[in-house]
């Protein structure tokens, strides 16, 4: 800390290097991006559950939003996009990084991706299960889902990576969010087949959809579990 103030009202170089980066929240034309995602996503997985993924085109989906074919595709690139992209990975990339700094990685990835199925989450929790339903239905969502987990790795990597004093390319950087997303995708696969998850259709009660997203935060556990006593077998 330096001994005298700065003439000025601005701060030191010094103490500027000494505070931690201030992250802030989405401008107001960042908000409204999110929300014109959202709205499209949620016309989406309500005539999904209505007609069938294969059966509802994108020129429907674009009406039941409000908005034109043209957005919804600036927005979702394919349609299956509108049901693997969200916000969720850059929420997670920042839970990650407000863990404790001695904490293992694999227990603040678990802190990550478990508080989007508590309760806090609210209507998006019912919202993210009726995906992932869909992920493990439609053959075109599974085949495509590779390319949404290796966007994911990055920023989960170089959140890991910050928290380790780590490049966000380093070898066991690289296979730790490796093993950890392979495990994470096989977890909500189990769960998915041996629990019934909602559709936006059969969107269930408060309780009901609680007993899922619990279902599927104890088989999460159970992976990330598995990886932290080195898959013994």
């Amino acid at each position: 800390m330096p001994k005298a103030t700065p003439p000025t009202s601005q701060p030191s170089q010094a103490s500027q290097a000494s505070q931690p980066e201030r992250r802030t929240g989405p401008g107001l034309r960042e908000r409204k991006k999110i929300k014109t995602r959202q709205a499209i996503r949620r016309a989406a997985l309500r005539l999904f559950a209505e007609q069938g993924y294969e059966a509802t085109p994108v020129d429907r989906i674009a009406a039941a939003a409000d908005v034109s074919t043209s957005t919804v595709f600036r927005y979702f690139p394919a349609k299956e996009d509108i049901v693997l992209t969200d916000e969720y990975d850059a929420l997670m990339a920042e839970a990650i990084r407000e863990r404790p700094e001695d904490e293992s990685p694999t227990a603040s990835l678990r802190h990550a991706v478990v508080g989007l199925l508590g309760p806090a989450a609210g209507a998006e929790r019912e919202e993210l299960l009726a995906r992932l339903a869909l992920v493990r239905q439609v053959p075109a969502l599974r085949a495509r889902m590779s390319g949404g987990l290796a966007d994911s790795g990055t920023l989960l990597g170089e959140a890991l990576a910050e928290r380790s004093g780590r490049a966000p390319d380093d070898f066991e950087v690289r296979v730790a969010v490796g093993a950890v997303l392979g495990a994470l995708r096989e977890a909500v696969f189990h769960c998915l087949d041996h629990h019934h998850l909602p559709t936006a259709s059969t969107a269930s009660t408060a309780r009901a959809t609680a007993t899922r997203a619990d279902a599927m935060a104890t088989a999460i556990d159970r992976a990330l579990d598995l990886l932290s006593r080195g898959i013994p077998l």
